[in-house]
C-alpha cells in the first residue's frame, strides 16, 4: 500500500529512541523528510544514522531540552518547518515519562500538555497549507484505566486525549486531522519497562502475567500504526484514540 508520504514533511518532538525513532524510520522509509530533537548530541547522531539507513529523505535534528523552555521549543518548531519547507505531519512524542517525571505535575504539564498546545499554536498555519495536515498525540493506556496509582502522568495523558478529540473538530475546516495513539506496555532497550524490570521486578512480572498475548509490545508495533494514521492513506479518520496494548486494558472501547 502506498501511504502517500513521499516528500511529506514530518516534525516530531523527541524522536531519538523508542517509539519516536521507530516511527521516524518508517516515515523515512516511505519517502518523508523528518525533523526531531533530543537533549543529547550522541543520541541525535545515532538516530540520524538509523533514519538515513531507512530512507534517503532530508533529516533535520538539533539538541534541545524543551522542559520549561517554551520559547526555545516554539523557536525550534518554526525552524524545523523552515528547514523542511513546511509541515504536513506533527507527532507529539515527547513526554515526562522519558525524563523520569511521571510523578511531577509541572514536568507533565510542560511536556505532555504544553508540548502539544504550543506545537499546535506554531504549526497550524503550515499544517493548513499542506492540504493533508495531520497531528498525532501520543497518550497511554494509563489514561484509560487505573495503572499503578493515581499520578500526574495518568491524568495528563487523559487530558491529552480530550484535547486531541476537541481539537479535531476545531481544525477540521482547515483540512487538519487530529488523532491520538495510546500504547500499552512497550518494551525496548533504554525504555521505562527495561528499568522497571530491573528495579521493580514484581511490577514487571505482574504486568506480564496479565497480558492476554503473553508478552510486552515492541516499538515497531506502535510505530506502524502511528505512520498509517498520520498518512494521507487514512484521510477520514480524525478525533480517534487508537489503543495498541495487546488487549491489556479490559474496558470496552467505544
Amino acid at each position: 500500500m502506498d501511504l502517500g508520504l513521499k516528500g511529506k514533511k514530518v516534525i516530531m518532538n523527541g524522536g531519538a529512541h523508542g517509539l519516536g525513532l521507530a516511527s521516524l524510520k518508517h516515515f523515512a522509509a516511505e519517502g518523508a523528510d523528518v525533523a526531531f530533537f533530543s537533549r543529547k548530541q550522541d543520541k541525535i547522531d545515532a538516530a540520524r544514522d538509523a533514519i538515513a539507513k531507512a530512507g534517503n529523505g532530508k533529516v533535520f535534528a538539533e539538541v534541545l531540552d524543551m522542559a520549561g523552555n517554551h520559547e526555545g521549543y516554539k523557536a525550534w518548531l518554526a525552524k524545523a518547518a523552515d528547514e523542511l519547507g513546511g509541515c504536513d505531519i506533527f507527532v507529539h512524542m515527547a513526554s515526562s515519562s522519558g525524563t523520569g517525571g511521571t510523578g511531577d505535575w509541572q514536568a507533565g504539564l510542560d511536556m505532555d500538555i504544553m508540548g502539544a498546545a504550543l506545537a499546535v499554536e506554531v504549526l497550524t498555519p503550515a499544517l493548513a497549507e499542506s492540504g493533508t495536515g495531520s497531528i498525532i498525540f501520543m497518550s497511554s493506556t494509563a489514561a484509560l484505566e487505573t495503572f499503578i496509582a493515581p499520578q500526574p502522568f495518568n491524568a495528563l495523558k487523559a487530558a491529552l486525549i480530550t484535547y486531541g478529540s476537541q481539537l479535531s473538530q476545531a481544525l477540521a475546516a482547515q483540512g487538519i486531522r487530529v488523532n491520538t495513539v495510546s500504547p500499552g506496555a512497550i518494551y525496548y532497550e533504554g525504555g521505562n519497562w527495561e528499568m522497571i524490570r530491573k528495579v521493580m521486578p514484581a511490577l514487571y512480572d505482574g504486568t506480564l502475567a496479565k497480558m492476554p498475548t503473553g508478552r510486552f509490545g515492541e516499538p515497531d508495533e506502535v510505530a506502524k500504526a502511528v505512520v498509517f494514521v498520520a498518512s494521507p492513506a487514512c484521510p477520514y479518520m480524525t478525533g480517534a484514540n487508537i489503543v495498541i496494548d495487546g488487549g491489556f486494558t479490559q474496558r470496552v472501547q467505544f
